[in-house]
């Protein structure tokens, strides 16, 4: 699938009509969700016929990606029941087979070589301090090959540095440098549409060989 109709496909999915702001519920856009996952296949091989869970999928639009390009099965959680009800309606509406879980995050208790690539856009943790970061530690944990993950530009040093030091990660990358654009979701938003630079990385896992 060429980048140009995958990016089409995503971009008609039905995105949060009542977002919560304590979960930090922003939509991953079409233009950054379509070259996050294309990025994934076409130079990296993480994503065909490769088990892909998108952590906190809210309406799913990684994990939709993922399907499209190919992956043997997806797996998409989120802790609020609304958004798996629309995460599984865009799966639907593009006949994919996603399989969707209502949960936690940090209490998940799969074990390695279940999931071989985590894709995730996580809350920035500015309503809840270090929400990103604990979404990294678990993804390092279940995933058996890469974790793709968004992160604030203003943060790179310390994401780096909490993957390859904490997070026990092989390898941390910054592939490629996006602009998030927020739209004004909530009444505190002063402004209608803010710019965000954003960090897409690609972690790798230390080998579990042995474990």
């Amino acid at each position: 699938m060429k980048l140009k109709q995958l990016e089409s496909l995503l971009g008609a999915l039905q995105q949060f009509s009542n977002p919560k702001v304590e979960l930090e519920q922003y939509p991953t856009g079409a233009h950054i969700a379509s070259r996050m996952l294309y990025t994934a296949e076409n130079s990296f091989g993480d994503v065909c016929d490769k088990v892909v869970a998108d952590f906190g999928c809210g309406c799913g639009t990684l994990g939709v990606a993922a399907g499209l390009l190919g992956a043997e099965h997806v797996i998409g959680i989120d802790v609020d029941p609304e958004s798996l009800e629309l995460a599984s309606l865009n799966a639907e509406e593009l006949e994919l087979d996603i399989e969707y879980i209502q949960g936690n995050i940090k209490n998940l208790g799969w074990r390695a070589e279940v999931v071989d690539t985590v894709v995730m856009n996580p809350p920035f943790g500015t309503r809840q301090k270090g929400a990103d970061m604990n979404f990294l530690s678990v993804a390092l944990k279940v995933a058996s090959q890469a974790v793709y993950s968004l992160h604030k530009t203003s943060t790179r040093d310390h994401v780096k540095r909490a993957a390859l030091r904490q997070f026990n990660a092989s390898s941390a990358e910054v592939i490629c440098e996006l602009r998030y654009d927020l739209p004004q979701t909530y009444k505190f938003h002063k402004k209608r549409e803010v710019d965000i630079a954003v960090d897409l990385w690609r972690f790798v896992p230390k080998s579990r060989q042995g474990l």
